[in-house]
């Protein structure tokens, strides 16, 4: 994998991936495809959304979940990761680390890795570092993350206890490192350290001495209010390498990502999109809206008069709201291909819009669009 830096407003960047499924154009959301699927739709149908793109160039798998079922020997058997999910673009899997947070009560953490009680069966599997590339690397991903220790966020978080999930993150990462067997897959290191500034920097100078192909941000959008997320974003951001990508883990909304471009991250994922649209929850350029609502019965306009997406060229929001009441599967994909189309647009007209020398003006007032606030004046550079 090799980054190129093409531009810059400001803080927000223009950059490209080039990986060896193909080129990513960044800033970039990834759709999150835990199981070797984004759930709900097609890769034909990811394939043709637009949006600016011609579908997404690049999707997540999960390692923890992928190594439990259907387990690494069976997707080495059925060609590796992108022949199994007939996925032609570029792929990246996350190490396991996030389940270290998210699956806190059937986790032992030592200094070996970790011992997981499965969420499926309740049998125990081990991660470690090593595990974790190894796992990785047989799966064929494209950009592989470190195992990290992810802890909580937040104000009322122990100190000590951010501290040595940090410094744990720091000697994984070492091992991480020695643990690569193949070079045709890039490997990204996570700066941990919750939302304490002095924890982040010092993060930030051990993880990028080490010689990782990109940096990523992790540890936020786990229980710290949206301006501490932010105010720790930024300041990580600019603590990390110009020269290489910068990948904010887990994040978020519309807004976190339009905010974070403009703080200098190129590169977000989350379940957002995915998960709201099958509760009935769809995003616009002039706010969101729950089809479930009773309005929308006989509304036969679509989702979002201005959106080029096949629900909103085909679909009324009253027909939507009847394939949900009934408990349509069709309406899981609908609403899926709307979402993920919006989050493409968005990043999208990011791209175009830091090329232009305007992304500040564009961003802030899509927000104002949205109902909601950029950030604090002076936050972002160039700001309005």
């Amino acid at each position: 994998m090799t980054f190129q830096l093409l531009g810059k407003d400001g803080e927000a960047r223009r950059g490209r991936l080039e990986t060896s499924h193909g080129p990513v154009e960044t800033p970039v959301f990834m759709p999150v495809g835990t199981q070797g699927t984004v759930k709900g739709v097609t890769p034909a149908q990811l394939l043709e959304l637009g949006g600016g793109t011609q579908g997404p160039q690049i999707i997540l798998g999960n390692t923890y979940h992928l190594m439990l079922r259907p387990g690494v020997e069976t997707v080495q058997a059925l060609g590796g990761l992108h022949t199994m999910a007939g996925w032609p673009r570029a792929m990246l899997t996350d190490s396991g680390g996030y389940q270290v947070y998210s699956l806190r009560e059937r986790t032992k953490v030592t200094e070996a890795g970790v011992r997981f009680r499965s969420h499926i069966d309740g049998s125990y599997h081990d991660l470690s570092p090593e595990s974790a590339v190894g796992l990785q690397e047989a799966f064929g991903s494209d950009i592989m993350m470190a195992f990290d220790q992810c802890p909580p966020a937040g104000d009322g978080v122990p100190k000590n206890q951010v501290v040595a999930a940090m410094k744990r993150t720091h000697r994984w990462a070492r091992r991480c490192i020695d643990a690569r067997q193949r070079d045709d897959g890039a490997l990204f290191g996570i700066v941990q350290g919750g939302v304490d500034r002095d924890l982040r920097s010092i993060s930030a100078s051990a993880i990028t001495a080490l010689p990782f192909d990109g940096f990523a941000i992790g540890g936020l959008s786990v229980g710290e209010s949206r301006p501490r997320m932010w105010e720790t974003a930024q300041y990580t951001a600019a603590l990390l390498p110009e020269n290489h990508p910068r990948y904010l883990m887990g994040v978020g909304t519309p807004e976190d990502l339009l905010a974070c471009v403009g703080f200098g991250i190129d590169m977000f994922d989350c379940v957002m999109p995915t998960r709201n649209a099958r509760n009935a929850k769809v995003f616009t350029a002039a706010g969101d809206l729950n089809l479930r609502n009773a309005k929308h019965a006989r509304d036969a306009a679509p989702i979002d008069p201005a959106c080029g997406c096949y629900t909103c060229r085909n679909f009324s929001r009253g027909y939507l709201r009847h394939l949900d009441k009934a408990k349509e599967i069709l309406f899981s994909t609908l609403a899926t291909l709307h979402n993920l189309y919006f989050y493409l647009w968005l990043m999208a007209g990011a791209r175009r819009h830091i090329e232009a020398g305007d992304y500040y003006a564009w961003s802030a007032d899509l927000m104002a669009q949205r109902g909601a606030a950029p950030p604090g004046r002076g936050s972002w550079p160039g700001e309005p």
